[in-house]
């Protein structure tokens, strides 16, 4: 027993400071409304922090981190996947993750080619969408919060669509190549 719970020991419960292990923040409280607000939060600073004067476009940490060969859209890329990580954990429904596991699958194999990557990571912004999914899912009864929508099978449909027919238009180069060797 610590020197602390020692000193506290004639004193009734209530009237006892709690335990650090056992308090939890005030914000985290309300999970969903924690998880939004700090979605919201690591959105704004990865997409959209930053502001060029003249021409008002606006990006985040991510462009500037992905401008480093390598390790800087793997790093952005964890900070998404921890958004995509939060809204699974609050228990959003799963086409609705999926969507959002797309959005940051998009960002991340476009963002990985040089120079042409960081323009689209400035102008994609895959946190920003993925909060702003979050939050018009929070916004929603709770009912209708863990339906699936029509618009949300389409996106992910046709992101597989397009994912499966580059795959096949790879394997038929990568044949045609091999074939001419």
């Amino acid at each position: 027993m610590t020197e602390r719970a020692k000193s506290f020991q004639g004193f009734p419960r209530d009237l006892r400071p709690p335990s650090p292990a056992r308090t939890r923040p005030a914000a985290a409280t309300n999970d969903a409304q924690w998880t939004r607000n700090h979605v919201h939060q690591l959105a704004r600073w990865m997409d959209t922090a930053f502001e060029v004067p003249i021409l008002r476009w606006r990006f985040g940490l991510d462009a500037l981190i992905g401008l480093v060969p390598g390790v800087g859209d793997a790093a952005t890329t964890v900070v998404a996947i921890y958004i995509v990580g939060l809204a699974a954990k609050i228990g959003m429904p799963r086409v609705t993750v999926a969507r959002m596991a797309l959005n940051v699958a998009i960002d991340m194999l476009v963002g990985a080619v040089p120079f042409v990557g960081d323009l689209f990571d400035v102008w994609w912004k895959a946190n920003h969408r993925n909060a702003t999914l979050l939050a018009n899912r929070l916004a929603e009864s709770p009912p209708l919060a863990r339906k699936a929508r029509t618009g949300d099978w389409l996106f992910v449909g046709g992101v597989v669509l397009v994912l499966a027919l580059l795959f096949v238009g790879i394997v038929a180069v990568a044949a045609l190549l091999f074939a001419a060797l």
